[in-house]
């Protein structure tokens, strides 16, 4: 069994689980080819990621005349199915709104990925995300290639959902995995119910450099840690208000914020706004191991996201036993489990936020520890990368021979 992942941007800091996804499969005996579709612009703090870089084949770096030899090659070897590919990229509703030149594109990469996949003997392909690197595997199964599956984590697929065809990929995959159980129940609102049976749940895993962290008490610090990248719907303003609503009782509070993206310049400007240079300290991105340093320092782990799958960081925490303050966002509730492992709040709304940051800064470190434990236990038992990655590999063993689909 021969297997390719593909990513539309591969690697990125961001993604560490699907790195640790990788690794396990690879530990467990299963050979991956990784592919891309562009690489990350910016820049990889951490080794892993530099490696994985080293290993990865990216498609646009290939460059416009191999896309286009790639769809001569369609045309001329398998000609029936390259105008039945080119016809439904060109006519399906996915991606509408971008228009005929980004489903050519589409088209395109797909011809080339099928020559590469055809070359390597590629026996599957499995993808993250529901977007476009799941549209192109789509398309590189209709042009013949190798039967893909997709990892769909939310929550950019279910907001676009009608845009993105999620009904139509889940029908033409193999079989789909959602990171959650409220993901699974999205990906059951856009497709047949015909089709259910092939979507199952994966969780996100962790490796060892987290699960075998020896358990430590919470320390007596009033230091909060935020990871994410620092956009919109991580809803760090907001994180922001409720900073300065905690300083009134706390003033020597700390958060530390780790990560780095678009609204950067608009976050320091509300630390400044809102007199919290001496309190939040914007960090960037970090290793693996910093971030363990920096999750291990810290009273718990704080997230203000409006929207997410199933944040990783939250894992991270759980397993390191720092517990979690969270808004109650698609599949946070499934680990932060108020009172015993977190704190849940609505988005947005700052007010709530403090309010439950307040509650773990007044309560004991001794308790905190207890919440910690009990979010380390829940994290082992359902976020191991080996035994995920494991149930991914059964289900792509299972699978029946593939045969060509024009």
């Amino acid at each position: 069994m021969k297997l390719a992942y593909l990513i539309n941007q591969y690697p990125q800091p961001s993604h560490s689980f699907i790195r640790r996804e990788i690794v396990a499969l690879e530990e467990s005996g299963m050979p991956v080819s990784r592919f891309t579709i562009r690489r990350s612009s910016g820049p990889l703090p951490d080794i892993a990621d530099l490696e994985e870089q080293k290993k990865t084949y990216s498609v646009l770096e290939q460059g416009v005349a191999a896309l286009l030899v790639s769809m001569l090659w369609a045309f001329l070897t398998r000609p029936a199915a390259a105008i039945q590919t080119l016809f439904a990229a060109l006519s399906s509703g996915w991606e509408y709104k971008r228009g005929h030149l980004i489903r050519l594109v589409y088209f395109a990469e797909a011809c080339l990925l099928a020559r590469r996949f055809q070359e390597e003997k590629i026996d599957h392909v499995h993808v993250h995300f529901g977007t476009n690197s799941t549209a192109v595997a789509m398309l590189v199964r209709m042009l013949g290639g190798p039967r893909y599956s997709f990892t769909c984590h939310g929550p950019e697929e279910y907001d676009r959902s009608d845009t993105l065809g999620l009904g139509e990929k889940v029908h033409r995959s193999a079989f789909a995995v959602t990171i959650s159980d409220f993901g699974r129940s999205q990906l059951y609102r856009w497709s047949e119910p015909g089709d259910w049976s092939k979507i199952h749940v994966i969780r996100c895993g962790l490796d060892m450099a987290f699960l075998d962290v020896p358990s430590t008490p919470v320390p007596s610090t009033n230091r909060f840690v935020s990871i994410g990248r620092l956009s919109e719907q991580k809803g760090q303003l907001i994180l922001l208000e409720a900073a300065a609503l905690v300083s009134k009782n706390f003033p020597d509070f700390e958060l530390v914020i780790v990560g780095d993206g678009p609204m950067r310049a608009e976050i320091e400007q509300a630390i400044a706004r809102l007199d919290l240079a001496d309190i939040v300290h914007l960090a960037g991105w970090k290793t693996g191991s910093e971030i363990r340093d920096l999750i291990l320092s810290s009273r718990g782990t704080v997230l203000a996201s409006f929207a997410e799958g199933l944040p990783v960081v939250i894992m991270e925490s759980l397993a390191l036993t720092r517990p979690v303050v969270s808004t109650a966002v698609m599949g946070a509730p499934e680990i932060v489990i108020p009172g015993k492992t977190g704190w849940l709040v609505p988005p947005a709304n700052p007010a709530a936020l403090a309010e439950a940051m307040l509650k773990c800064l007044e309560t004991d470190p001794v308790r905190l520890t207890e919440m910690g434990l009990a979010g380390k236990a829940l994290v082992v038992e359902c976020h191991n990368a080996r035994i995920e990655a494991e149930r991914l590999k059964t289900l792509i063993e299972n699978l029946e021979p593939t045969k060509p689909q024009h």
